[in-house]
């Protein structure tokens, strides 16, 4: 379902704000129910389009699925339907998600088979799948990609554990090769996995399964091949990068809000990234208070060179925050260079920025260079496409802050990462609706 939000923005926030369950650990936590015959409950899930299309393929697939109250599921893949997954309707399926390409190592690792249409998802850039297939072929699979169907398989008699040095750390492809090898026979390592704490958290249930991992937090993980894992039970952690949007909102908008339990020691940098924008953030046990501020000012680097701010694998800085960041250093004092090292194009939603009064120069397709404009003039209200989930957050928060109305189109890229968005904006006092 597309819609448009319209806001009005320029309005002052204030209230308390929930996040929502970890997307990205939803989405590997999911896959991994796959391992096991016995019941798997998992709490805090968000209710967004991908994780529901997730869950919606395992109940296709033949995995039995209860629903206890809002987030929290059981599920139980004693009986699975093949079939399925070479079907039509699971080439379609499939297809729409990114995350269900973390299918493929607990289907190949308990059922020696595993299938997956070309995937979906955000256009942010080619994303690579090759660390992926690579890992699953180390460990013993035959891969084969019908190029007509753009369909892959993988075929495996038996898995077995052995050393895996990662081209990129990549996070979906380090979750795929540890959800294999946890069932294969012998010892896995793997170097230069992912270590962000989705990854911590997916290592930490499958050990509660019976799995053996260590180097859990590391970017070395040792997996001893076990014969099979039992059911448990799963909390997830609220999702980081809503925590970040929602600090970049407070900041925007000059709100006092609270985010009600963030994890702190999971945030890794997230909270220093936006105290050298200058925006003050207090700590009350594991409550996030932001204080309405007036103006905040970015530090300069200790020579007085310009501050730059660049993403970098867990445990660096976040891409995915990186447009929040941007759009929170239009209204600062002072100047910044944004680097976007990871992926390419996802500056290009600026010139929407641009449009609004932001004062910003696009170097090139990794660079940005932002201006401030410390809350002297503020951004006008306009009218604009969301290209991706996390710049369609960045311009929501823009839009809040912007004074006049702003209308945004193709919001479903916001909804499939944020639950119930709008629903939570308006009870901070936020003007928004979906047209």
């Amino acid at each position: 379902m597309s819609g448009t939000f319209q806001i009005r923005g320029g309005k002052q926030l204030h209230g308390e704000i929930t996040p929502q369950g970890a997307k990205n650990e939803a989405l590997q936590i999911l896959c991994a129910v796959l391992l096991t015959d016995e019941e798997v409950r998992i709490k805090n899930i968000p209710d967004i389009h991908d994780v529901n299309r997730l869950i919606e393929i395992l109940g296709d697939f033949g995995v039995k699925i209860t629903q206890h109250g809002h987030g929290d599921y059981s599920f139980k893949a004693d009986k699975v339907n093949f079939d399925y997954i070479k079907s039509k309707e699971f080439k379609k399926d499939g297809a729409r998600l990114r995350g269900s390409i973390m299918l493929l190592g607990p289907m190949l690792a308990r059922y020696g088979e595993a299938y997956m249409p070309t995937p979906g998802g955000d256009k942010i850039g080619r994303r690579r799948l090759d660390t992926h297939f690579q890992g699953l072929v180390e460990l013993g699979a035959e891969f084969h990609f019908d190029e007509e169907e753009s369909f892959y398989s993988l075929t495996a008699k038996a898995l077995h554990g052995k050393f895996i040095l990662l081209e990129e750390a990549s996070v979906t492809g380090t979750a795929n090769i540890i959800m294999a090898a946890v069932l294969a026979k012998g010892k896995t390592r793997i170097y230069n996995a992912a270590c962000e704490p989705y990854i911590q958290q997916l290592c930490k249930m499958l050990n509660r399964m019976g799995a053996n991992i260590s180097g859990i937090g590391s970017n070395l993980l040792t997996i001893e091949g076990v014969k099979h894992l039992h059911g448990t039970q799963h909390t997830m952690l609220p999702d980081m990068v809503e925590i970040g949007s929602w600090i970049g909102l407070a900041a925007m908008t000059k709100s006092q809000i609270t985010i009600k339990s963030v994890h702190w020691n999971q945030l890794g940098l997230i909270p220093d990234v936006f105290r050298k924008l200058g925006i003050q953030i207090e700590q009350d046990h594991d409550d996030m208070i932001i204080p309405a501020q007036e103006n905040y000012t970015i530090q300069k680097f200790i020579d007085g060179s310009i501050l730059n701010v660049s993403d970098a694998p867990w445990p660096g800085f976040t891409p995915d925050l990186l447009s929040i960041v941007l759009v929170v250093a239009t209204q600062a004092k002072g100047t910044v260079l944004i680097h976007q090292k990871m992926f390419e194009s996802r500056l290009f939603f600026v010139d929407k920025l641009i449009d609004m009064g932001a004062q910003i120069i696009l170097c090139d397709p990794h660079r940005a260079t932002v201006v401030g404009l410390n809350q002297e003039t503020p951004l006008r209200g306009t009218v604009m496409t969301s290209p991706d989930i996390r710049a369609g957050n960045a311009l929501l928060i823009a839009a809040l802050s912007a004074e006049g109305k702003s209308l945004i189109h193709n919001i479903e890229q916001i909804d499939r990462g944020y639950e119930n968005i709008d629903g939570r904006l308006k009870a901070l006092g936020a003007d928004i609706e979906r047209l």
